[in-house]
């Protein structure tokens, strides 16, 4: 197989791939404008020969749509913010000190990234109601988050930091920085674009978190989307263009993010992958 003929093998691959993988996408999209009994036929249609444009604004007044998006949205942005300020500076220093212990350490907590958010929810929501945080919801939630993505953010960020030379911060201290102002001057702008990746993944997350959501927040003005699209769910749910609907504009948001940001996702990704 000469070169040009295994390229072209490869692009139909990825092509191909790429339409298993959004179809997925599509087919939500398209079932929210179907009707009733343009949902169960058989065979389904592509594209609905009478398209209900109009679910789309129902579905956001009538469950008020907006209301869930900006909590989802407080919510994501606070266990970021959160995450950035304190992991941030965690993962600079434990990229710098290393030793065996430090590398064991973040491996055993890394661990716990594996257990599961319906375990931990017990006895975080019993530590929360003592310490009196279940009164401030989003707050709780927030917290939640950002202890259990903390690990997998400084884990991240502080390979960006190693493939940061040790010497241009010994050249800015040679200079007259202090070791503060070297590493907001030289080594925080180099390493800007994998904290951008880390932050970006840990938002994703965030804005579809449910568990610690459905569990802590009781009152609905207070509930992200995650938790408004399972309140169409019940065991006579036979909406399901209304709830594409819903869907649709919930993930929307992150598909523009991560569509507008690609070019700096990928860049991060392989930030700390050479040095």
């Amino acid at each position: 197989m000469n070169l040009a003929l295994r390229d072209k093998f490869m692009l139909a691959a990825a092509f191909l791939l790429a339409a298993i993988y959004l179809f997925p996408l599509y087919w939500m999209y398209v079932t929210a404008l179907k009707t009733g009994s343009a949902m169960f036929a058989s065979p389904p249609s592509l594209w609905p020969s009478d398209p209900q444009w109009g679910t789309y604004g129902s579905v956001w007044e009538s469950r008020n749509v907006g209301r869930y998006l900006w909590n989802s949205l407080v919510i994501a942005s606070g266990a970021v913010s959160l995450i950035v300020i304190l992991g941030t500076g965690c993962a600079y220093v434990l990229a710098r000190y290393r030793n065996v212990w430090v590398d064991i350490g973040l491996f055993l907590i890394l661990m716990l990234q594996v257990l599961p958010a319906s375990l931990m929810i017990t006895p975080i929501f019993v530590g929360f109601s003592q310490l009196g945080l279940l009164d401030y919801p989003r707050t709780a939630v927030i917290l939640a988050i950002a202890a259990k993505s903390m690990p997998f953010f400084v884990v991240l960020v502080r390979a960006t930091f190693m493939s940061v030379p040790m010497e241009l911060e010994e050249a800015a201290l040679v200079d007259g920085n202090s070791r503060l102002g070297a590493f907001f001057n030289i080594v925080l702008p180099l390493a800007r674009n994998g904290i951008l990746v880390s932050a970006i993944l840990i938002f994703m997350q965030a804005f579809g978190e449910f568990v610690y959501s459905k569990s802590m927040i009781q009152a609905i003005e207070y509930q992200p989307a995650s938790v408004g699209l399972n309140s169409f769910m019940g065991p006579n749910t036979n909406e399901w263009n209304n709830i594409m609907a819903y869907a649709a504009m919930y993930v929307t948001p992150i598909l523009a993010i991560f569509v507008l940001l690609q070019r700096r996702i990928v860049s991060g990704l392989t930030s700390g992958a050479l040095k």
